[in-house]
Order: structure tokens, then C-alpha cells, then sequence
């Protein structure tokens, strides 16, 4: 009986550690411009879900449903990535049939690459 009981508290123990983690940002350090209460471009456009959302990852915790879709904070951290060549990028990017076949507006695109700039994480040095 003794020995039961040895077993079982360093599993429960185990078990309560466990619960007691907390998981870091999936692409690193804390990101630069989260506001506290959201403006329109701190939080992904309502149209981003839907059309980038499928295989992306737009928002925190930034886990992408396709692994082989880079998240877009990940997007958003790449060297020399500026807010002008990230929509420049988007407005001739989905020529791609298979993986981006929708139509955005200028409108969007520059929505987009400014709430993607939000993502950045707080050490982000562009290229100079």
C-alpha cells in the first residue's frame, strides 16, 4: 500500500507543475503595438479571417491551421519588411490560384499591412 502512494504523489505532483506552465508567444518576444483596447488596425480586419484565416494564422496565439503558412507575425518580423513593400507584396500576390485566389482592394491591402506592422516584436530593426 505504501508503495501506491509513492507512486502517486510524484505523479500529482507532475500533473499540478504541468498546469502551472505558461506557454511563451509562439513567434517570440512581446509584440509592439497591442493596445489595451483594440483600434482598427491593432486587431485583424473582420475580412482577414476569412480570406487569409484558412491557412494563416492572423492573430495571438498565432498557431497557422497549415504549418507550412507562416503566421503573420512571422510575416511581419521578416528582415526588411517595410509597412509600403508588405501591401506592395499583397496587391501582387494572389496570382497564386491554388493557394490565394481572392481579390483584395487597395483599401485592404493597406489595412492589412498595417495591422500585420502591429505585429512586430518589440526588438524589430528593419534593414536599413
Amino acid at each position: 500500500m505504501t508503495h501506491r502512494y509513492a507512486l502517486i504523489a510524484p505523479l500529482a505532483l507532475l500533473a499540478a507543475l504541468t498546469a502551472c506552465q505558461t506557454a511563451a508567444p509562439a513567434d517570440g518576444p512581446p509584440m509592439i503595438g497591442k493596445a489595451t483596447s483594440p483600434s482598427p488596425d491593432t486587431r485583424a480586419p473582420a475580412f482577414v479571417e476569412a480570406a487569409c484565416g484558412g491557412c494563416h494564422a492572423v492573430e495571438p496565439p498565432f498557431l497557422s491551421p497549415n504549418p507550412n503558412a507562416p503566421s503573420f507575425a512571422a510575416i511581419a518580423n521578416r528582415r526588411g519588411l517595410s509597412e509600403k513593400s508588405l501591401a506592395n507584396w499583397l496587391a501582387e500576390a494572389h496570382n497564386y490560384p491554388e493557394q490565394m485566389d481572392f481579390t483584395l482592394t487597395r483599401p485592404q491591402i493597406d489595412q492589412i499591412a498595417r495591422y500585420m506592422v502591429t505585429l512586430r516584436h518589440a526588438g524589430y530593426v528593419p534593414d536599413e
